[in-house]
């Protein structure tokens, strides 16, 4: 075969660009080929804690043990998006009965709060930051219910990698070390004790490079390897955290934390064009991801094409319509009658789709029906369970609360909650707030096909629906589906009972043609561009023909997708 020349390079080069495709594997939009591998696979938002990961599965532990453990490590390097101090959902594919699990290990409010206090200090929302937004952290006890169902090895072995990096320290990272530091500007202007101590180097922000060390976590997760879930909720952990909320002006308790429980759920879908999706019920907006598809699915979206003003008008009007839905329904079903089944129908999808004008954005009301930072991690094992699974606490690192000694802060949950009296998702004690973050799982003919999540507050059933039609309906692989340029929409109602201003706006990432936005301007929206904001996206792919995983980890952050 004759070798190419100079001359012939730079005609290849010319042909690819005039095609668009910037890759020989004629992928435009992916930033690196797909990893496949064998025997196990994981994909977190930190290259250290998917190396973690990978460790645990070598070592014969489940791909929910494996979960743990990265988790836990990403609670230290990350936590500017999770930790010990906030909630936690997963949905878990178990080979052994072939069915879906789904866990909500969300926490809830004070009991001893009420609607009438913030109705006596003057507050029309829930502060974001300070003691008031604090409920009851979930992610512990998610841990050791997932743990007793389907782990193997002891939680020793699953906690010990996050509790050496703890005591010796790592590498802080370029994009945390940027958000470390937003945080502790803010928490230090408010005066809040305990986060320098447990977040600083030297007593600054940390630096790209910079090793950083939690000795204070490392004994909290050493607790709780040795004594359990109730080290955490009914010891002195448990003391520690109420006795400091209280001292801050707040209403969290000691019972509180010990009545806490996480709920198994039953995971629900839709098909879309032939793959069933799975989201968890309300208290989670994963729901309104499913009435988006159900919408989507009466249109031809391969047709219309990626990034065309077609597809993102008709994909925001479906966003307005399900958003509307989410700030009238969603809530804790234990409080209020969520009509989830009616929600996710195709007969209701066929009836607000009615509403949408194919030329024109609308806006739109709730339909009449009787009756921030995050991370996300995905994992897969030898013997065939998948997990998807999502931890936060809430607004970037939380509230800015850390109880002294303990090495983690507490999330600020409760800011989601709805002062307004009479709404589903209105304050109560002992409630569930609203939540953002979902997990997702898609099978197909009853079998294990994807486990995906995209990271990112609001953003979240938007991210899903974007990754579900790269895939399906513009025939992406599972990487290019996450890199590709991303949409969103703002300006719809909350369940904050805040209202909408307006029809909102779309922003855009670069990457769609400009001729397309003049299209949706023309139309009547607003375009905006954006460069932040869409969250981040990790995901494996079971290929049951080939017994191969492929895993993607998006661009976007730190992530990798690594197997063995």
């Amino acid at each position: 075969m004759r070798p190419k020349t100079a001359f012939s390079v730079f005609f290849m080069i010319i042909a690819f660009s005039l095609s668009g495709q910037d890759r020989v594997t004629g992928l435009p939009f992916a930033t690196r080929s797909e990893v496949i591998a064998r025997h196990g696979m994981a994909c977190t938002s930190q290259p250290l804690a998917t190396q973690v990961a990978i460790d645990i599965l070598k070592k014969g532990g489940t791909a929910i043990d494996a979960a743990i453990a990265a988790n836990a490590t990403l609670g230290l390097m990350e936590p500017t998006g999770s930790g010990i101090g906030g909630d936690l959902f997963a949905i878990v594919w178990d080979a052994k009965t072939e069915r879906l699990y789904g866990l909500n290990a969300s926490g809830r409010s004070p009991r001893e709060l009420s609607l009438a206090y913030f109705k006596e200090k003057g507050y029309t929302a829930i502060p974001p930051y300070g003691p008031l937004p604090v409920s009851v952290p979930g992610c512990v006890d998610g841990w050791f219910e997932l743990h007793g169902k389907f782990g193997k090895l002891s939680m020793k072995e699953v906690l010990a990698p996050a509790i050496h990096y703890a005591e010796e320290g790592f590498p802080v990272s370029e994009l945390i070390a940027y958000y470390i530091g937003r945080s502790l500007d803010l928490f230090q202007s408010r005066g809040f004790p305990n986060v320098m101590d447990t977040y600083s180097v030297e007593g600054r922000a940390p630096q790209k490079g910079d090793i950083f060390r939690n000795p204070s976590l490392a004994s909290t997760y050493r607790a709780l390897a040795s004594s359990g879930r109730d080290a955490f909720y009914r010891g002195e952990i448990a003391r520690k955290i109420a006795a400091f909320i209280q001292s801050q002006g707040g209403f969290l308790s000691y019972e509180d934390l010990s009545a806490h429980h996480s709920e198994w759920v039953q995971p629900v879908s839709t098909n879309y064009r032939g793959y069933d999706i799975w989201e968890l019920p309300p208290n989670g907006q994963g729901i309104a991801a499913l009435e988006m598809l159900n919408i989507l699915e009466g249109y031809d979206i391969s047709a219309m094409g990626f990034g065309s003003a077609e597809y993102i008008h008709h994909f925001t009007e479906a966003k307005k319509l399900a958003f509307e839905d989410r700030a009238k329904y969603y809530a804790d079903p234990d409080f209020a009658t969520v009509p989830v089944q009616r929600l996710i129908s195709k007969a209701y999808a066929a009836e607000r789709r009615k509403l949408i004008d194919s030329r024109h954005a609308g806006t739109y009301q709730a339909g009449a029906i009787s009756a921030g930072e995050t991370i996300y991690l995905t994992v897969a094992d030898q013997f065939g369970n998948m997990i998807s699974l999502i931890q936060s606490n809430y607004r970037g690192m939380g509230s800015g609360m850390v109880p002294p000694g303990l090495g983690f802060m507490l999330q600020d949950r409760g800011e989601l909650f709805s002062l307004v009296e009479g709404q589903a998702n209105t304050f109560e004690p002992g409630k569930r707030p609203f939540h953002t973050i979902i997990p997702a799982f898609v099978t197909k003919d009853g079998k294990p096909f994807i486990s995906f999540g995209v990271m990112g507050g609001d953003f979240q059933p938007q991210g899903h629906v974007q990754v579900l039609a790269n895939l399906i309906d513009f025939g992406m692989n599972l990487q290019e589906a996450g890199d590709a340029p991303r949409m969103g929409h703002s300006g719809s109602a909350t369940p904050t009972g805040q209202p909408a201003e307006g029809r909102g706006e779309i922003y855009l990432e670069s990457g769609i043609d400009y001729k397309e936005i003049r299209k949706l301007m023309s139309m009547g929206h607003k375009v905006v561009f954006d460069f932040g904001g869409y969250g981040g996206y990790q995901a494996i792919l079971f290929d049951a023909e080939k017994g191969v995983y492929y895993g993607a980890s998006e661009s976007r952050k730190d992530g990798q997708a690594a197997g063995y």
